[in-house]
């Protein structure tokens, strides 16, 4: 499965920072939860990349 495969897998996603000072994804779906831990700095390239994602689809 890729960017572009169509999916019907509903999940919740969660986002938080940790008790160790982490950012936190949290990723729940059927029988199965994935936790992902970021430092600061990684979480904020990942806001950056996000926005950037958005930014495009708007262009389209």
């Amino acid at each position: 499965m890729g960017i572009n495969t169509p999916s019907d897998v509903a999940a919740e996603l969660s986002i938080g920072p940790t008790d160790r000072n982490m950012v936190r994804l949290f990723i729940a779906a059927e029988a199965m939860e994935i936790p992902m831990d970021f430092l600061p700095e990684e979480a904020e390239e990942i806001a950056r990349e996000l926005m950037a994602a958005a930014q495009a689809c708007r262009q389209k």
